[in-house]
């Protein structure tokens, strides 16, 4: 009988990717795929280990596995991706219970390591980060309408806060035929919407062509039949140029919605987050955005609390957002990671300080985001639909201006035999508790 193997992804999600890669792996050497920990022959915990909160939820999983495995309901424990990368074989210290652990460069090395530990084997594999990406088939864990597709590996950016050039190594992109072939796989099988990811998709191709090619791959993927839309997460800002934003603009098939982190506006605290691009950068490239593409629903990530950030330099953040309207932002205190150039700065701020800055921001876009829901109202809007709420006895789905699982939703009314994964026109009637209500056209 077939031993059977359950995996947890935790993280971004690149991070799925990388699950559904080994998920594909596993299963094709035959072992049984189960989404029950309980009496699994083994469990995959593919981690983040970037900032402290993400670590402390690796943790946690580890530790509701190891109960199991105590209790005789699960066998053996592999950790997977940035937390042993990050941590090393000091986690089997801490975690005895852990069979095996399998760094970032090591991914594709899955089935290796489940038929290591079943020989009763303690296993580390730590391979090289920055060896060239591996074409290798996935097992969609998202809903069969949408899917992430991973252009680029790694990250050569250097922020002075950020652990991940050290987790995930250089950066590194997937040449476009190999992209174009995965995005028409996805389409074939029912995808229809494609979200691109990398640690900076804007960088895409800059290693294997000399010049960034991400234009050219987007126009590349609207040609591709049956994806309907192409949204565009994490460009560094100092790399979108005036090509990239014509072609956002003009083809129809990409949302306009742009995931631009930005981090601060301050020219100190970008110089200290060895950020490239300043105040006055970043004020007429999101003027230029607005002006250029059409009804844009801009997010952005933001730290607040870098060691140092005065109540002017808070400020100043908040008159840009403000002043720009970003609709959608993830506002993060800063966490000291060992191992960064941020990690040693003078004058680190208070926590209290830090949590009230970053509730400040949440405040500040909760606003600005529910100006533009109301301004929605009476209009007729594209909605995904991805399912039937049952206590709602509405279905929901999202909009161009909804992400998945970071932003909300549209509950609408329609005919009880609507097909979900389609796109269909909703009309918008009301706000209801920051989300969008309507009814089918």
């Amino acid at each position: 009988m077939a031993k059977k193997v359950g995996i947890i992804s935790l993280g971004c999600a690149k991070n799925l990717v990388d699950s559904e890669q080994m998920l594909a792996l596993i299963d094709d050497a035959g072992f049984e795929l189960t989404g029950e920990l309980e009496n699994a022959d083994a469990v995959v915990i593919n981690t983040c280990g970037f900032i402290e909160s993400a670590r402390e939820e690796a943790y946690e999983n580890i530790r509701e596995a190891g109960l199991l495995k105590a209790e005789g309901k699960l066998g053996k424990i592999i950790v997977a991706g940035c937390l042993p990368q990050r941590v090393g074989d000091e986690l089997l210290t801490t975690f005895p219970e852990i069979d095996a652990l399998v760094g970032c460069g090591s991914f594709f090395d899955i089935v290796s390591a489940l038929k290591r530990v079943f020989e009763g084997a303690t296993v580390s594999l730590f391979g090289d980060i920055d060896a060239p990406i591996r074409e290798e088939g996935r097992i969609l864990t998202t809903p069969v309408h949408m899917a992430y597709i991973k252009i680029a590996e790694g990250c050569d950016n250097k922020c002075s806060y950020c652990v991940i050039p050290s987790l995930r190594g250089k950066f590194r992109s997937r040449k476009m035929e190999d992209i174009i072939s995965e995005a028409e796989g996805l389409a074939m099988s029912g995808v229809r919407e494609l979200i691109v990811v990398a640690q900076d998709t804007t960088r895409y191709g800059i290693d294997l062509y000399g010049e960034r090619k991400i234009s050219e791959l987007l126009e590349n993927l609207c040609k591709i039949e049956g994806i309907s839309w192409i949204r565009l997460h994490y460009l560094y800002p100092d790399e979108i140029d005036d090509k990239l934003i014509e072609t956002v603009a003009h083809e129809e098939k990409i949302v306009k919605y742009l995931d631009i982190p930005i981090q601060h506006v301050n020219d100190r605290i970008l110089t200290a987050m060895n950020r490239r691009g300043g105040s006055k950068y970043l004020d007429e490239l999101f003027t230029k955005l607005r002006n250029r593409i059409p009804n844009l629903v801009l997010r952005t990530s933001l730290i607040v609390g870098l060691p140092g950030e005065t109540d002017e330099e808070f400020e100043e953040l908040c008159d840009f957002i403000a002043k720009h309207k970003i609709e959608r932002a993830g506002a993060f205190a800063f966490s000291p990671q060992e191992g960064t150039p941020a990690y040693s700065m003078p004058d680190q701020v208070e926590e209290s300080v830090k949590e009230r800055r970053v509730e400040l921001i949440c405040s500040l876009t909760d606003r600005i985001m529910n100006e533009w829901n109301e301004s929605k109202i009476g209009r007729v809007e594209k909605v995904l639909c991805e399912g039937f709420d049952q206590f709602a006895e509405c279905f929901y789905g999202r909009s161009y201006a909804d992400s998945p699982d970071i932003d909300g939703k549209i509950f609408f009314d329609a005919p009880k035999d609507t097909p979900i994964g389609e796109i269909y026109d909703v009309e918008l009637t009301e706000v209801l508790d920051g989300d969008l209500v309507g009814k089918i056209v």
